[in-house]
């Protein structure tokens, strides 16, 4: 699911903090900080969507993350190769080399990073 920007600055927030109120959350914000009201709509519809929880100590809810932020950049990466790579991660790859205009050294040591974390990862599992 698709975050707005200010429904992803939340997020970010809330996955930097683990868990906060509104003021915590709030309070993360840089000057001018949004108003109170705006920070707790926006975390009442990530709620709706299923991005946050909460726990209600009296009247005051302590909000926490439901989505890690790996989860939804994962969705978030893959919907954009989906969406503009025709599913293909080489063709993705292939249009930041281009942009980025690496060298062929900066693509062999990414090639090299590449096989190096698939090793780490399959020995973890």
């Amino acid at each position: 699911m698709q975050l707005t920007k200010a429904e992803e600055q939340v997020m970010q927030i809330m996955w930097k903090l683990g868990e906060g109120i509104v003021k915590d959350i709030r309070d993360q914000f840089k000057d001018p900080k949004p108003a109170r009201n705006t920070v707790s709509t926006v975390v009442r519809i990530l709620e709706k969507k299923g991005f946050v929880g909460h726990k209600a100590y009296g009247n005051v809810y302590l909000y926490r993350p439901l989505v890690s932020k790996k989860e939804y950049s994962r969705s978030q990466l893959f919907g954009i190769i989906e969406t503009y790579f025709n599913n293909s991660f080489p063709a993705m790859a292939s249009f930041f080399a281009l942009e980025k205009d690496l060298s062929i050294r900066e693509l062999d040591k990414l090639l090299d990073d590449t096989r190096k974390e698939l090793k780490k990862s399959k020995k973890r599992k």
